[in-house]
């Protein structure tokens, strides 16, 4: 039985990377919502109607866990998707905790680069309220990062021109960590790097959410040996030219994690 892997787009690839690295004996389908990418500027209720009818498709599979490999899917949707099925589901957050733990020594800020919907939703502001007493937790939504990603758009340009727009109202010495709050965004880690003062540190979801995996597959008695690690590719649309789309960026990011 597979792992199955969900997001709306190529995002969710960052994550299933890191599953693959830790779990290489697993078998795996990743799904992407390719209809309706990107959730992010699109209304809650329309988003989680999306999100129920590709889980619907993913579970026709012999699937034995899904990961929810969105942060905006999973503050949406993950209470309503674990009371329907009865497989583990796991769900992701901003790396919100972990950064705010880092910096709490040296009195620098955080920075959370999320998508505008998973910024607005109540997960987030109460996963903010929680870990961030200090209050040096500071938000950024960055919409059309998503689509650079879906289009693979790595131009160096382009990108660091974005950033120098999207980042010029805030002070980067005040810094000390960003947390990259979409699974598209460690897709430009590297680019990140190269723009940011060398003292400011990424942190992201994915070892989080994979260890929990881990965990909860090993509970279950879930884990297998000896596979091979295949992936199974799908999308709502069936749009061959998105899956060749995703083969290719799984092979981008699997190249950028040798060069860390």
């Amino acid at each position: 039985m597979r792992i199955a892997f969900f997001d709306s787009g190529l995002g969710g690839l960052t994550v299933l990377a890191e599953a693959l690295r830790q779990l290489p004996d697993e078998q795996y389908l990743y799904f992407a919502d390719t209809l309706h990418v990107p959730y992010g500027p699109k209304p809650h209720d329309e988003v989680k109607r999306y999100i129920r009818a590709s889980m619907e498709q993913v579970m026709k599979e012999e699937v034995k866990a899904v990961v929810i490999a969105c942060n905006t899917a999973t503050s949406l949707a993950i209470a309503e998707l674990r009371q329907h099925y009865d497989i583990p589901i796991i769900g992701m957050e901003p790396a919100v905790k972990p950064a705010v733990e880092m910096n709490r020594a040296s009195g620098k800020r955080v920075l959370v680069l999320a998508t505008p919907i998973t910024l607005r939703q109540s997960k987030y502001i109460a996963l903010i309220s929680r870990v961030d007493n200090a209050h040096i937790v500071d938000s950024l939504p960055l919409p059309e990062l998503v689509q650079f990603c879906e289009e693979l758009c790595f131009d160096q340009a382009t990108i660091r021109a974005y950033f120098e727009e999207k980042l010029s109202a805030f002070d980067l010495r005040a810094y000390g960590t960003l947390v990259l709050g979409c699974t598209h965004f460690p897709f430009y880690r590297e680019l990140l790097r190269e723009f940011l003062p060398g003292h400011i540190q990424l942190v992201d979801g994915s070892k989080g959410t994979v260890n929990r995996l881990v965990e909860v597959l090993a509970a279950e008695r879930l884990l297998e040996s000896g596979g091979q690690g295949e992936v199974r590719y799908q999308c709502s649309s069936g749009d061959e030219a998105y899956i060749a789309r995703m083969k290719r960026a799984l092979a981008i990011y699997q190249n950028t994690m040798k060069q860390v």
